[in-house]
Protein backbone atom coordinates (compact mmCIF):
# COMPACT_ATOMS: atom_id res chain seq x y z
CA UNK A 1 0.00 0.00 0.00
CA UNK A 2 1.42 3.35 -1.04
CA UNK A 3 1.94 5.91 1.69
CA UNK A 4 2.12 9.67 1.29
CA UNK A 5 4.34 12.27 2.88
CA UNK A 6 2.49 15.28 4.24
CA UNK A 7 3.89 17.56 1.52
CA UNK A 8 2.61 15.31 -1.27
CA UNK A 9 -0.84 15.25 0.28
CA UNK A 10 -0.91 19.04 0.71
CA UNK A 11 0.09 19.44 -2.95
CA UNK A 12 -2.72 17.14 -4.05
CA UNK A 13 -5.14 19.05 -1.85
CA UNK A 14 -4.05 22.40 -3.31
CA UNK A 15 -4.22 21.12 -6.88
CA UNK A 16 -7.73 19.83 -6.29
CA UNK A 17 -8.82 23.22 -4.90
CA UNK A 18 -6.93 25.77 -6.99
CA UNK A 19 -6.51 23.94 -10.30
CA UNK A 20 -9.46 21.56 -10.52
CA UNK A 21 -11.97 23.77 -8.71
CA UNK A 22 -13.00 21.45 -5.88
CA UNK A 23 -14.39 23.65 -3.07
CA UNK A 24 -12.12 23.48 -0.02
CA UNK A 25 -15.08 23.54 2.33
CA UNK A 26 -16.51 20.51 0.54
CA UNK A 27 -13.30 18.56 1.22
CA UNK A 28 -13.44 19.67 4.85
CA UNK A 29 -17.09 18.73 5.22
CA UNK A 30 -16.49 15.31 3.65
CA UNK A 31 -13.54 14.67 5.98
CA UNK A 32 -15.56 15.77 8.98
CA UNK A 33 -18.42 13.46 8.09
CA UNK A 34 -16.12 10.44 8.22
CA UNK A 35 -14.63 11.57 11.53
CA UNK A 36 -18.04 12.20 13.05
CA UNK A 37 -19.41 8.82 11.95
CA UNK A 38 -16.40 7.11 13.49
CA UNK A 39 -17.06 9.04 16.70
CA UNK A 40 -20.73 8.00 16.67
CA UNK A 41 -19.68 4.36 16.56
CA UNK A 42 -17.68 4.84 19.76
CA UNK A 43 -20.28 6.78 21.76
CA UNK A 44 -21.34 3.67 23.66
CA UNK A 45 -24.94 4.81 24.18
CA UNK A 46 -23.99 8.29 25.38
CA UNK A 47 -25.09 11.33 23.41
CA UNK A 48 -22.28 13.74 24.22
CA UNK A 49 -18.87 14.48 22.71
CA UNK A 50 -15.91 16.79 23.31
CA UNK A 51 -13.92 18.10 20.36
CA UNK A 52 -10.45 19.64 20.54
CA UNK A 53 -9.59 21.80 17.54
CA UNK A 54 -6.50 23.63 16.38
CA UNK A 55 -6.28 26.85 14.37
CA UNK A 56 -5.46 25.11 11.08
CA UNK A 57 -7.61 23.14 8.71
CA UNK A 58 -7.41 20.05 10.94
CA UNK A 59 -9.27 22.17 13.49
CA UNK A 60 -11.79 23.04 10.79
CA UNK A 61 -12.38 19.31 10.30
CA UNK A 62 -13.09 19.08 14.02
CA UNK A 63 -15.56 21.96 14.04
CA UNK A 64 -17.30 20.56 10.97
CA UNK A 65 -17.59 17.19 12.72
CA UNK A 66 -19.33 19.00 15.58
CA UNK A 67 -21.93 20.28 13.09
CA UNK A 68 -22.58 16.73 11.91
CA UNK A 69 -22.98 15.40 15.45
CA UNK A 70 -25.21 18.26 16.58
CA UNK A 71 -27.56 17.57 13.68
CA UNK A 72 -27.68 13.96 14.88
CA UNK A 73 -28.77 15.00 18.36
CA UNK A 74 -25.38 14.72 20.07
CA UNK A 75 -24.48 17.36 22.63
CA UNK A 76 -20.99 18.74 21.93
CA UNK A 77 -18.39 20.94 23.61
CA UNK A 78 -15.90 22.35 21.10
CA UNK A 79 -12.57 23.74 22.33
CA UNK A 80 -10.01 25.77 20.41
CA UNK A 81 -6.44 24.89 21.35
CA UNK A 82 -4.41 27.64 19.76
CA UNK A 83 -4.66 31.21 18.53
CA UNK A 84 -7.81 32.63 17.04
CA UNK A 85 -5.63 35.04 15.05
CA UNK A 86 -4.07 32.08 13.21
CA UNK A 87 -7.32 30.39 12.24
CA UNK A 88 -7.51 29.58 8.52
CA UNK A 89 -10.32 30.93 6.39
CA UNK A 90 -12.03 27.54 6.15
CA UNK A 91 -11.80 27.01 9.91
CA UNK A 92 -13.37 30.43 10.46
CA UNK A 93 -16.15 29.47 8.07
CA UNK A 94 -16.81 26.32 10.06
CA UNK A 95 -16.92 28.35 13.27
CA UNK A 96 -19.48 30.63 11.62
CA UNK A 97 -21.63 27.62 10.77
CA UNK A 98 -21.22 26.30 14.31
CA UNK A 99 -22.48 29.55 15.81
CA UNK A 100 -25.34 29.62 13.31
CA UNK A 101 -26.37 26.17 14.52
CA UNK A 102 -26.29 27.32 18.16
CA UNK A 103 -22.86 26.06 19.13
CA UNK A 104 -19.79 27.79 20.54
CA UNK A 105 -16.07 27.47 19.91
CA UNK A 106 -14.60 27.85 23.41
CA UNK A 107 -11.01 28.84 24.11
CA UNK A 108 -9.41 25.89 25.89
CA UNK A 109 -8.12 26.49 29.39
CA UNK A 110 -6.63 23.42 31.10
CA UNK A 111 -7.39 24.99 34.48
CA UNK A 112 -11.11 25.39 33.80
CA UNK A 113 -13.22 23.81 36.57
CA UNK A 114 -14.50 20.31 35.89
CA UNK A 115 -12.53 19.68 32.69
CA UNK A 116 -11.20 16.31 33.86
CA UNK A 117 -14.69 15.20 34.89
CA UNK A 118 -16.08 16.40 31.56
CA UNK A 119 -13.58 14.31 29.59
CA UNK A 120 -14.11 11.22 31.75
CA UNK A 121 -17.87 11.31 31.42
CA UNK A 122 -18.31 12.24 27.77
CA UNK A 123 -19.04 9.53 25.22
CA UNK A 124 -16.19 10.26 22.83
CA UNK A 125 -13.40 12.77 22.25
CA UNK A 126 -12.43 14.01 18.80
CA UNK A 127 -8.82 15.08 18.42
CA UNK A 128 -8.49 17.62 15.61
CA UNK A 129 -5.68 19.79 16.95
CA UNK A 130 -2.80 19.41 14.50
CA UNK A 131 -3.13 16.75 11.83
CA UNK A 132 -0.26 16.02 9.45
CA UNK A 133 1.36 19.48 9.55
CA UNK A 134 2.96 19.23 12.99
CA UNK A 135 6.77 19.35 12.97
CA UNK A 136 7.74 20.70 16.40
CA UNK A 137 7.18 19.63 19.98
CA UNK A 138 3.84 20.27 21.61
CA UNK A 139 3.87 22.83 24.39
CA UNK A 140 1.69 24.76 26.81
CA UNK A 141 -2.06 24.26 26.33
CA UNK A 142 -1.63 21.73 23.51
CA UNK A 143 0.57 19.56 25.69
CA UNK A 144 -1.90 19.88 28.57
CA UNK A 145 -4.79 18.95 26.29
CA UNK A 146 -3.02 15.76 25.20
CA UNK A 147 -2.31 14.82 28.81
CA UNK A 148 -5.95 15.36 29.79
CA UNK A 149 -7.25 13.39 26.79
CA UNK A 150 -4.95 10.45 27.50
CA UNK A 151 -5.80 10.32 31.20
CA UNK A 152 -9.56 10.44 30.61
CA UNK A 153 -10.04 6.80 29.61
CA UNK A 154 -12.59 7.95 27.01
CA UNK A 155 -12.54 6.63 23.41
CA UNK A 156 -10.74 9.02 21.06
CA UNK A 157 -11.04 9.58 17.32
CA UNK A 158 -8.13 11.45 15.74
CA UNK A 159 -8.62 13.37 12.52
CA UNK A 160 -5.92 12.44 9.97
CA UNK A 161 -3.27 11.52 12.57
CA UNK A 162 -3.02 11.53 16.35
CA UNK A 163 -1.94 14.99 17.50
CA UNK A 164 1.71 14.90 18.53
CA UNK A 165 2.75 12.28 15.97
CA UNK A 166 4.94 13.55 13.13
CA UNK A 167 3.24 12.28 9.99
CA UNK A 168 6.38 11.74 7.91
CA UNK A 169 8.49 9.95 10.51
CA UNK A 170 6.33 8.53 13.29
CA UNK A 171 8.26 10.51 15.89
CA UNK A 172 6.33 11.65 18.95
CA UNK A 173 6.81 15.38 19.40
CA UNK A 174 6.76 15.81 23.16
CA UNK A 175 3.63 13.74 23.72
CA UNK A 176 0.84 12.40 21.56
CA UNK A 177 -2.84 11.54 21.78
CA UNK A 178 -3.42 7.81 22.14
CA UNK A 179 -6.31 7.38 19.74
CA UNK A 180 -8.81 4.56 19.71
CA UNK A 181 -9.30 5.14 15.99
CA UNK A 182 -7.61 7.38 13.45
CA UNK A 183 -9.51 8.49 10.38
CA UNK A 184 -6.99 9.57 7.75
CA UNK A 185 -7.79 11.22 4.46
CA UNK A 186 -7.10 9.83 0.96
CA UNK A 187 -3.86 7.99 1.84
CA UNK A 188 -2.14 6.72 4.97
CA UNK A 189 1.05 8.46 6.08
CA UNK A 190 4.36 6.90 7.24
CA UNK A 191 3.67 7.96 10.83
CA UNK A 192 0.63 5.69 10.91
CA UNK A 193 2.83 2.64 10.43
CA UNK A 194 6.27 3.30 11.89
CA UNK A 195 7.21 3.35 15.55
CA UNK A 196 6.62 4.93 17.95
CA UNK A 197 3.81 6.96 16.40
CA UNK A 198 2.00 3.88 15.10
CA UNK A 199 1.26 2.89 18.70
CA UNK A 200 -0.85 6.06 19.07
CA UNK A 201 -3.08 5.58 16.03
CA UNK A 202 -5.33 2.76 17.21
CA UNK A 203 -7.49 1.34 14.43
CA UNK A 204 -6.62 3.06 11.15
CA UNK A 205 -9.39 3.99 8.72
CA UNK A 206 -8.53 5.47 5.30
CA UNK A 207 -11.34 7.46 3.69
CA UNK A 208 -11.96 9.37 0.46
CA UNK A 209 -12.88 13.05 0.89
CA UNK A 210 -13.25 14.20 -2.71
CA UNK A 211 -9.69 14.77 -3.92
CA UNK A 212 -9.79 13.44 -7.52
CA UNK A 213 -8.40 9.94 -7.69
CA UNK A 214 -5.96 10.77 -10.48
CA UNK A 215 -4.15 13.17 -8.12
CA UNK A 216 -3.86 10.50 -5.46
CA UNK A 217 -2.58 7.92 -7.94
CA UNK A 218 0.19 10.29 -9.05
CA UNK A 219 1.66 10.49 -5.55
CA UNK A 220 4.92 8.54 -5.37
CA UNK A 221 7.25 8.92 -2.41
CA UNK A 222 8.73 5.42 -2.37
CA UNK A 223 7.30 4.52 1.05
CA UNK A 224 4.91 1.58 1.34
CA UNK A 225 3.10 -0.40 4.02
CA UNK A 226 3.13 -4.18 3.65
CA UNK A 227 -0.39 -5.41 4.36
CA UNK A 228 -2.09 -8.72 3.68
CA UNK A 229 -3.48 -7.34 0.42
CA UNK A 230 0.09 -6.88 -0.83
CA UNK A 231 1.27 -10.41 -0.05
CA UNK A 232 1.17 -13.05 -2.77
CA UNK A 233 2.49 -16.61 -2.93
CA UNK A 234 1.86 -18.47 -6.20
CA UNK A 235 0.27 -21.88 -5.94
CA UNK A 236 2.79 -24.55 -6.88
CA UNK A 237 2.41 -26.21 -10.31
CA UNK A 238 1.47 -29.88 -10.15
CA UNK A 239 4.40 -30.78 -12.37
CA UNK A 240 7.41 -29.72 -10.29
CA UNK A 241 10.19 -31.11 -8.13
CA UNK A 242 12.37 -30.00 -5.23
CA UNK A 243 14.86 -28.35 -7.54
CA UNK A 244 12.17 -25.88 -8.62
CA UNK A 245 11.97 -24.43 -5.14
CA UNK A 246 15.57 -23.65 -4.43
CA UNK A 247 18.61 -25.02 -2.68
CA UNK A 248 19.55 -23.05 0.41
CA UNK A 249 22.79 -23.26 2.38
CA UNK A 250 22.76 -22.21 6.03
CA UNK A 251 26.04 -21.61 7.84
CA UNK A 252 26.21 -21.14 11.59
CA UNK A 253 26.28 -22.72 14.99
CA UNK A 254 29.02 -23.14 17.57
CA UNK A 255 29.51 -24.95 20.87
CA UNK A 256 26.70 -23.74 23.13
CA UNK A 257 24.69 -22.34 20.21
CA UNK A 258 23.27 -25.34 18.41
CA UNK A 259 19.63 -24.22 18.43
CA UNK A 260 19.93 -21.11 16.23
CA UNK A 261 21.01 -22.79 12.96
CA UNK A 262 18.44 -25.57 13.46
CA UNK A 263 15.61 -23.05 13.95
CA UNK A 264 16.79 -21.28 10.81
CA UNK A 265 16.87 -24.52 8.81
CA UNK A 266 13.42 -25.64 9.97
CA UNK A 267 11.97 -22.22 9.15
CA UNK A 268 13.46 -22.40 5.66
CA UNK A 269 11.84 -25.79 5.09
CA UNK A 270 8.49 -24.54 6.39
CA UNK A 271 8.82 -21.59 3.99
CA UNK A 272 9.05 -23.98 1.07
CA UNK A 273 12.73 -24.34 0.18
CA UNK A 274 13.29 -27.47 -1.89
CA UNK A 275 16.57 -28.47 -0.23
CA UNK A 276 18.26 -27.06 2.87
CA UNK A 277 21.90 -27.77 3.66
CA UNK A 278 23.21 -26.89 7.11
CA UNK A 279 26.94 -26.34 7.51
CA UNK A 280 28.04 -26.43 11.16
CA UNK A 281 31.33 -26.77 13.07
CA UNK A 282 32.49 -30.36 13.32
CA UNK A 283 32.22 -30.22 17.12
CA UNK A 284 28.43 -29.79 17.00
CA UNK A 285 27.70 -31.88 13.92
CA UNK A 286 26.29 -34.86 15.83
CA UNK A 287 23.93 -32.64 17.83
CA UNK A 288 22.80 -30.89 14.65
CA UNK A 289 22.21 -34.21 12.92
CA UNK A 290 19.93 -35.32 15.75
CA UNK A 291 18.03 -32.01 15.70
CA UNK A 292 17.36 -32.04 11.95
CA UNK A 293 15.46 -34.67 10.01
CA UNK A 294 14.58 -32.81 6.81
CA UNK A 295 17.52 -30.41 6.60
CA UNK A 296 20.91 -31.93 5.77
CA UNK A 297 23.67 -31.01 8.23
CA UNK A 298 27.31 -31.50 7.29
CA UNK A 299 30.49 -30.93 9.35
CA UNK A 300 32.98 -28.14 8.73
CA UNK A 301 36.41 -27.36 10.09
CA UNK A 302 36.39 -25.55 13.41
CA UNK A 303 38.75 -23.95 15.90
CA UNK A 304 39.48 -25.27 19.38
CA UNK A 305 36.46 -23.38 20.77
CA UNK A 306 33.98 -25.10 18.47
CA UNK A 307 33.54 -22.18 16.05
CA UNK A 308 33.86 -22.28 12.27
CA UNK A 309 37.42 -21.96 11.01
CA UNK A 310 38.94 -20.29 7.94
CA UNK A 311 39.90 -23.80 6.86
CA UNK A 312 36.23 -24.36 6.00
CA UNK A 313 36.20 -21.63 3.34
CA UNK A 314 36.98 -23.77 0.29
CA UNK A 315 34.47 -26.47 1.28
CA UNK A 316 31.78 -23.85 1.84
CA UNK A 317 32.41 -22.22 -1.53
CA UNK A 318 32.24 -25.63 -3.25
CA UNK A 319 28.89 -26.35 -1.58
CA UNK A 320 27.62 -22.89 -2.41
CA UNK A 321 28.23 -23.44 -6.12
CA UNK A 322 25.30 -25.86 -6.15
CA UNK A 323 22.95 -23.62 -4.13
CA UNK A 324 20.73 -20.67 -4.99
CA UNK A 325 21.28 -18.60 -1.83
CA UNK A 326 22.81 -18.78 1.62
CA UNK A 327 22.21 -17.63 5.19
CA UNK A 328 25.22 -16.80 7.34
CA UNK A 329 25.29 -16.04 11.04
CA UNK A 330 22.79 -17.87 13.30
CA UNK A 331 24.68 -19.06 16.40
CA UNK A 332 28.00 -18.42 14.63
CA UNK A 333 29.90 -17.03 17.61
CA UNK A 334 32.60 -14.38 17.53
CA UNK A 335 36.34 -14.52 16.91
CA UNK A 336 38.94 -12.76 14.73
CA UNK A 337 39.03 -15.85 12.52
CA UNK A 338 35.27 -15.68 12.03
CA UNK A 339 35.58 -12.03 11.01
CA UNK A 340 37.99 -13.11 8.29
CA UNK A 341 35.81 -16.05 7.21
CA UNK A 342 32.61 -14.00 7.03
CA UNK A 343 34.25 -11.20 5.04
CA UNK A 344 35.71 -13.75 2.62
CA UNK A 345 32.29 -15.34 2.12
CA UNK A 346 30.62 -11.98 1.53
CA UNK A 347 33.20 -11.13 -1.12
CA UNK A 348 33.47 -14.54 -2.76
CA UNK A 349 30.08 -16.18 -2.24
CA UNK A 350 28.54 -15.01 -5.54
CA UNK A 351 25.02 -15.95 -4.41
CA UNK A 352 22.31 -13.91 -2.67
CA UNK A 353 23.18 -13.76 1.03
CA UNK A 354 21.12 -13.28 4.19
CA UNK A 355 23.53 -12.01 6.85
CA UNK A 356 22.20 -12.29 10.39
CA UNK A 357 23.25 -12.25 14.07
CA UNK A 358 26.99 -12.83 14.55
CA UNK A 359 27.47 -12.52 10.80
CA UNK A 360 26.50 -8.86 11.23
CA UNK A 361 28.96 -8.49 14.08
CA UNK A 362 31.72 -9.89 11.88
CA UNK A 363 31.35 -7.19 9.20
CA UNK A 364 30.65 -4.29 11.60
CA UNK A 365 34.30 -3.21 11.49
CA UNK A 366 34.59 -3.61 7.73
CA UNK A 367 31.36 -2.44 6.10
CA UNK A 368 33.22 -1.77 2.82
CA UNK A 369 33.24 -5.51 2.20
CA UNK A 370 29.58 -5.24 1.14
CA UNK A 371 30.68 -3.40 -1.99
CA UNK A 372 32.66 -6.51 -3.01
CA UNK A 373 29.58 -8.72 -3.08
CA UNK A 374 28.48 -9.60 -6.60
CA UNK A 375 24.95 -10.63 -5.55
CA UNK A 376 22.43 -8.98 -3.23
CA UNK A 377 23.19 -8.98 0.49
CA UNK A 378 20.28 -8.82 2.93
CA UNK A 379 21.19 -7.56 6.40
CA UNK A 380 18.75 -8.30 9.26
CA UNK A 381 19.83 -6.24 12.30
CA UNK A 382 17.93 -5.12 15.35
CA UNK A 383 18.66 -1.53 16.36
CA UNK A 384 21.69 -2.43 18.50
CA UNK A 385 23.30 -4.32 15.63
CA UNK A 386 22.33 -1.54 13.24
CA UNK A 387 24.10 1.05 15.38
CA UNK A 388 27.18 -1.18 15.68
CA UNK A 389 27.39 -1.25 11.89
CA UNK A 390 27.36 2.54 11.76
CA UNK A 391 23.66 3.06 11.22
CA UNK A 392 22.25 6.33 12.52
CA UNK A 393 19.32 6.24 14.94
CA UNK A 394 17.79 9.69 14.65
CA UNK A 395 14.25 8.73 15.60
CA UNK A 396 13.25 8.65 11.93
CA UNK A 397 13.59 4.92 11.27
CA UNK A 398 12.45 5.27 7.66
CA UNK A 399 15.16 7.73 6.69
CA UNK A 400 17.75 5.93 8.81
CA UNK A 401 17.06 2.64 7.02
CA UNK A 402 16.81 4.25 3.59
CA UNK A 403 20.12 6.10 3.96
CA UNK A 404 21.95 3.02 5.24
CA UNK A 405 20.68 0.84 2.41
CA UNK A 406 21.73 3.36 -0.21
CA UNK A 407 25.13 3.98 1.36
CA UNK A 408 26.06 0.30 1.58
CA UNK A 409 24.15 -0.88 -1.51
CA UNK A 410 22.42 -3.61 0.48
CA UNK A 411 18.92 -4.68 1.40
CA UNK A 412 18.25 -3.73 5.02
CA UNK A 413 15.67 -5.46 7.21
CA UNK A 414 15.64 -3.22 10.30
CA UNK A 415 13.88 -5.35 12.88
CA UNK A 416 11.64 -4.02 15.62
CA UNK A 417 8.02 -3.11 16.14
CA UNK A 418 6.93 -2.58 12.52
CA UNK A 419 10.05 -3.96 10.83
CA UNK A 420 11.33 -1.82 7.94
CA UNK A 421 12.70 -3.21 4.67
CA UNK A 422 14.84 -0.73 2.72
CA UNK A 423 16.19 -1.33 -0.77
CA UNK A 424 19.12 0.33 -2.57
CA UNK A 425 16.77 1.98 -5.10
CA UNK A 426 15.33 4.09 -2.26
CA UNK A 427 12.10 2.19 -1.72
CA UNK A 428 11.08 1.47 1.88
CA UNK A 429 8.44 -1.00 3.07
CA UNK A 430 6.95 -1.16 6.58
CA UNK A 431 5.24 -4.32 7.79
CA UNK A 432 2.07 -4.27 9.86
CA UNK A 433 2.44 -7.65 11.57
CA UNK A 434 4.26 -8.84 14.68
CA UNK A 435 3.92 -8.44 18.44
CA UNK A 436 6.00 -8.22 21.65
CA UNK A 437 5.77 -11.98 22.22
CA UNK A 438 8.32 -12.36 19.44
CA UNK A 439 10.95 -10.47 21.43
CA UNK A 440 12.80 -13.65 22.39
CA UNK A 441 16.09 -15.16 21.32
CA UNK A 442 15.55 -17.31 18.25
CA UNK A 443 12.84 -15.27 16.51
CA UNK A 444 15.45 -13.66 14.28
CA UNK A 445 16.83 -17.07 13.31
CA UNK A 446 13.37 -18.07 12.12
CA UNK A 447 13.10 -14.86 10.07
CA UNK A 448 16.50 -15.43 8.46
CA UNK A 449 15.41 -18.91 7.39
CA UNK A 450 12.16 -17.65 5.88
CA UNK A 451 13.96 -14.92 3.93
CA UNK A 452 16.56 -17.41 2.72
CA UNK A 453 13.90 -19.83 1.51
CA UNK A 454 11.82 -17.22 -0.29
CA UNK A 455 14.72 -15.58 -2.14
CA UNK A 456 15.22 -19.00 -3.71
CA UNK A 457 11.62 -18.90 -4.98
CA UNK A 458 10.54 -15.30 -5.59
CA UNK A 459 12.01 -12.06 -6.96
CA UNK A 460 14.18 -10.41 -4.30
CA UNK A 461 11.91 -7.54 -3.23
CA UNK A 462 8.80 -9.73 -3.07
CA UNK A 463 10.74 -12.41 -1.20
CA UNK A 464 12.03 -10.08 1.51
CA UNK A 465 8.75 -8.23 2.05
CA UNK A 466 6.72 -11.45 2.04
CA UNK A 467 9.09 -13.13 4.48
CA UNK A 468 8.95 -10.27 6.96
CA UNK A 469 5.16 -10.07 6.79
CA UNK A 470 4.71 -13.84 7.14
CA UNK A 471 7.11 -13.97 10.09
CA UNK A 472 5.04 -11.34 11.90
CA UNK A 473 1.76 -13.01 10.92
CA UNK A 474 2.97 -16.34 12.31
CA UNK A 475 3.86 -14.50 15.50
CA UNK A 476 0.41 -12.94 15.68
CA UNK A 477 -1.22 -16.35 15.30
CA UNK A 478 0.99 -17.64 18.14
CA UNK A 479 0.00 -14.72 20.35
CA UNK A 480 -3.69 -15.41 19.73
CA UNK A 481 -3.34 -19.06 20.72
CA UNK A 482 -0.64 -19.03 23.40
CA UNK A 483 -0.37 -15.44 24.60
CA UNK A 484 2.60 -13.12 24.20
CA UNK A 485 4.28 -14.27 27.40
CA UNK A 486 4.31 -18.01 26.71
CA UNK A 487 4.97 -18.23 22.97
CA UNK A 488 8.49 -19.25 21.93
CA UNK A 489 10.30 -19.02 18.57
CA UNK A 490 9.78 -22.69 17.72
CA UNK A 491 6.03 -22.04 17.95
CA UNK A 492 6.41 -19.85 14.87
CA UNK A 493 7.32 -22.98 12.93
CA UNK A 494 3.88 -24.39 13.78
CA UNK A 495 1.88 -21.30 12.78
CA UNK A 496 3.94 -20.32 9.71
CA UNK A 497 2.15 -22.89 7.48
CA UNK A 498 -1.23 -21.33 8.32
CA UNK A 499 0.11 -17.86 7.64
CA UNK A 500 1.44 -18.99 4.28
CA UNK A 501 -1.69 -20.93 3.35
CA UNK A 502 -3.81 -17.84 3.97
CA UNK A 503 -2.00 -15.88 1.25
CA UNK A 504 -1.37 -18.64 -1.32
CA UNK A 505 -3.21 -18.00 -4.58
CA UNK A 506 -3.62 -19.78 -7.86
CA UNK A 507 -1.16 -19.08 -10.63
CA UNK A 508 -2.79 -16.70 -13.10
Amino acid sequence: MKLSYSEHMRNADNTAIYVMGVPSTLLMTNAAGHVARAAEELLGGKKCAVIFCGSGNNGGDGIASALYLMRRGVSVRVFLVGSRKKMTADTREMERRLIELGGTLEDFDPEMPGVEKLLRETGVIIDAMFGIGLNKNLRENALKAVELINSSGTPVVSADIASGVEADTGRILGNAVRATRTVTFSMAKPGHFTEPGCTCCGELQIVEIGIPRELIEKIECGIYAITEKDIYLPRRPRISHKGNYGKLLILGGSVGYTGAPSLCAKAALRAGAGLVYLGVPRDIYEISAVKNDEAMPFPLACDDQGRLSNKALSVILDRLDGCDAYVLGPGLGRSPELVSLVCSLVAEGHKPLVLDADGLFAISGNMKVLKKASKPVILTPHEGEFARMGGELTGDRISDAKNFSARHECVLVLKGHRTICAFPNGEVYITNTGNPGMAKGGSGDVLAGIIGALICQLPLKEAVNTAVWLHGKAGDLCAQELGEYSMIPSDLLETLPRAMKSVTRKII
